[in-house]
C-alpha cells in the first residue's frame, strides 16, 4: 500500500543520518523534520524541497516535554503519522555525562511515550542505539536502573550518575554515553508489548563507526581505533546506515519489533575485551 499521503517525523533531521534518511523515506512520505537547530533545519528543508520531496521543520528538544508534546501536534497537524525515525543524540565529545542520560535515555523516552499515546495500527518508530551498548560487561551496565526512567527520571539520572563514579571522570561520559544506548536498546524490548497491543512495532538500530560529523568527532576517541576489530575496515557511509533506518520504519518490516538491529560493520562480532582494555589506554 502506498503511504505517499502519510506522515514521517524524523528528529535530528537536520544531521548526518537523519537527513539521508529523510531522502529516503521522503520519496513515500511527508516528512517532519526536527532538531535543535533553525539554521541547519532551514538547510536540510531547503535541500530536501530542490529535490521535489514534500518536507517540514520544526524546533524540538526532546528533553523538554512541551516541545516534544508541540512536535507531537505539528506532526499530526500534517496527517496521518505512519512513522518516527528518532536520531536526535548526542556523543561522548559533545557534553558531559548527565547530558548523555537526558538527551540519549530520557529524550527516547519521551518521544516513544508521545508518539504512541496516539498511535494507530501499523505505526512505527526505530530508535538509534549504538554499537557502544554491547561494548562493556553486561554486568558493568546498570540495569536494574532502567525503570525508573519510565516513571521517575530524576531517580534514574542520580542512580546512573552514581554508577559512574566507578570509572575515572575522564571516562565518564565516555560510559555514560555507553549507558545511555545500552538504556535504548533495553527500551525496544520492555515497550515492544505495549505497542503490540496498539498493532505498532518499536525497533532499535546500533550503528558503528559511520562517516557523518558526529562520527568523526569521534574519530580519535576510539571510534577510529575500533575499526582495527571490525570485519570490514572502514567507517559505515551513510547511506548504508539510512537504508536499514528507513526499512525498519517501513511497512515491508512488518513483523520487526522488540529487538536491535546492529549495524557496525562486523566489530561486536570481532571485539573481545582485551581490545577494549587496549583501546581505553
Amino acid at each position: 500500500m502506498s503511504e505517499a499521503r502519510t506522515v514521517a517525523v524524523i528528529t535530528g533531521g537536520a544531521g548526518g543520518m537523519g537527513l539521508a534518511t529523510a531522502k529516503i523515506m521522503g520519496t513515500n512520505h511527508r516528512l517532519l523534520l526536527s532538531d535543535v537547530s533553525d539554521d541547519r533545519l532551514d538547510a536540510a528543508v531547503a535541500e530536501l524541497r530542490a529535490a521535489g520531496v514534500d518536507a517540514d521543520a520544526t524546533r524540538c528538544d526532546v528533553t523538554d516535554g512541551d516541545s516534544v508534546r508541540a512536535l507531537v501536534e505539528r506532526a499530526r497537524s500534517l496527517g496521518e503519522v505512519v512513522a518516527v525515525v528518532h536520531t536526535a543524540g548526542v556523543s561522548p565529545q559533545m557534553g558531559g555525562p548527565e547530558m548523555m542520560l537526558r538527551i540519549n535515555a530520557l529524550g527516547t523516552v519521551a518521544v516513544t511515550a508521545a508518539f504512541l499515546a496516539g498511535a494507530a495500527p501499523g505505526f512505527r518508530i526505530v530508535n538509534v542505539a549504538s554499537m557502544s551498548a554491547y561494548m562493556s560487561p553486561r554486568a558493568a551496565m546498570p540495569r536494574g536502573t532502567y525503570k525508573y526512567a519510565l516513571t521517575d527520571p530524576e531517580r534514574f539520572v542520580s542512580k546512573v550518575m552514581r554508577r559512574l563514579r566507578i570509572t575515572g571522570e575522564e571516562q565518564r561520559s565516555g560510559f555514560a554515553y555507553a549507558i545511555s544506548k545500552n538504556f535504548v536498546v533495553w527500551h525496544a524490548k520492555k515497550m515492544a508489548s505495549e505497542f503490540g497491543a496498539r498493532g505498532a512495532r518499536i525497533v532499535s538500530v546500533s550503528p558503528g563507526s559511520i562517516d557523518t560529523p558526529m562520527g568523526r568527532l569521534e574519530q580519535d576517541h576510539g571510534a577510529g581505533q575500533m575499526l582495527r576489530f571490525a570485519a570490514l575496515k572502514r567507517f559505515g557511509r551513510v547511506e548504508e546506515i539510512a537504508e536499514v533506518l528507513a526499512f525498519c520504519a517501513s511497512n515491508k518490516a512488518g513483523y520487526l519489533t522488540g529487538t536491535d538491529i546492529l549495524c557496525d560493520g562486523g566489530v561486536v562480532a570481532g571485539v573481545r575485551l582485551k581490545d577494549l582494555l587496549s583501546v581505553g589506554r
